[in-house]
């Protein structure tokens, strides 16, 4: 089997899980001499970064993929990295990689039979709790911890992780009263035994003392994990960090190549690292990750916030390790998620996830979908 023609698409559609702004991702689509057609994608944000993907994707396959044999996943991730050298590691040459490598793992799941779960040796956990990921947006905060409560309660879900975020009237991460308040009222609303956690998102020019004395608050409402309170690069703020409170600390998900999350880990300063495998370098990518995130016995969290191509990866990737706890859900219908597959991938009976079972991702595109979506360069 050949390899024949690769597809860049670039997708741009509103959010409602991000106060209907709009976002943007971008597709590869493997076609091979035998049929098969295999989709990955790219979590590209931005539409300037987008519409370069093409480009690079389109030079890759030129380079490297076309003619080649989709079952060597290793050398091909291998050549592509080897291929980008001049013009960056990281940054549009991950995310360039990251399409093209899960497509490549579903067309071999596809001409195999087999699922992506079983590819990679079978489910370590056959379900994962799923927990609402939102970025809240209501002035109100009273009624914002309601609406948090109500999702969980209609999804029967595990817990929440909220981020703070510029958009929207919530106005989190800039008081410290308001962020206690906003925190002690879902702590109320969600109950004293499901899981809460804060997404900072490094977003906010917090200093050492800020933090120290907002995470120091936010330890005495039981929450499970803060993540990125400061840029990733400062280590040495996390360095002081650490030792003076009890949650856990999260950051990864900005890192993109296997060096850069070695490089996390090394720190010992985080205990959850968020890996996408839309932005890590593909399914190859985000599995060097996890073995190191394993020999660290550090936690892995799935960072699948874009499209149902990457929550496919990723749910497959969390079932096959350990040291995955949680598997983040958007709350609201979106495009992506419930409108490019035929099947909607939601959490089942008890707020659990299950990794789809079918070969390849074990998704079924909807091309209509997608040409719907399909951005103007």
């Amino acid at each position: 089997m050949r390899v024949t023609s690769i597809e860049a698409i670039p997708l741009a559609y509103p959010e409602p899980n991000d106060h209907g702004l709009e976002r943007y991702l971008l597709l590869a689509k493997v076609t091979t001499d035998e049929g098969i057609v295999g989709w990955g994608e790219a979590w590209t944000r931005w539409p300037e970064a987008t519409t370069a993907c093409v480009d690079i994707v389109d030079g890759m396959a030129e380079a490297v993929v076309v003619g080649a044999d989709p079952f060597d996943t290793q050398l091909l991730w291998h050549r592509l990295r080897r291929h980008s050298y001049w013009y960056g590691t990281g940054g549009l040459a991950s995310f360039a990689i990251s399409a093209i490598d899960t497509a490549l793992w579903d067309v071999k799941g596809k001409a195999l039979g087999q699922s992506l779960t079983s590819m990679l040796g079978g489910a370590v956990q056959e379900r994962l709790p799923a927990i609402v990921s939102s970025h809240p947006g209501h002035a109100d905060l009273r009624e914002g911890a309601r609406e948090i409560g109500d999702w969980i309660e209609a999804g029967e879900l595990h817990g929440v992780k909220y981020g703070m975020t510029w958009e929207g009237e919530a106005g989190l991460g800039r008081e410290h009263d308001r962020d206690v308040a906003f925190l002690r009222e879902v702590r109320e609303a969600v109950g004293p035994d499901r899981d809460v956690m804060i997404d900072v998102r490094g977003a906010f020019p917090w200093d050492i003392g800020t933090a120290i004395r907002r995470v120091q608050a936010f330890d005495e409402y039981g929450v499970r994990w803060v993540e990125e309170p400061f840029d990733p690069s400062a280590i040495d703020l996390y360095r002081e960090l650490r030792p003076r409170v009890r949650t856990m600390i999260a950051f990864g998900e900005r890192a993109r190549t296997v060096e850069e999350f070695q490089t996390a880990v090394d720190t010992g300063l985080t205990d959850v690292v968020g890996v996408d495998p839309g932005s890590c370098e593909g399914i190859t990518g985000a599995v060097k990750v996890i073995a190191r995130i394993e020999a660290a016995n550090r936690h892995f969290n799935a960072h699948a916030w874009s499209g149902a191509i990457v929550s496919a990866a990723s749910i497959a990737l969390s079932a096959a390790t350990r040291s995955s706890l949680v598997f983040e859900v958007k709350p609201r219908r979106n495009p992506m998620q419930h409108e490019l597959v035929s099947e909607p991938i939601d959490p089942g009976e008890g707020g659990y996830v299950t990794p789809p079972s079918g070969p390849g991702l074990g998704i079924e595109i909807v091309e209509d979908c997608v040409e719907h979506y399909r951005m103007d360069r």
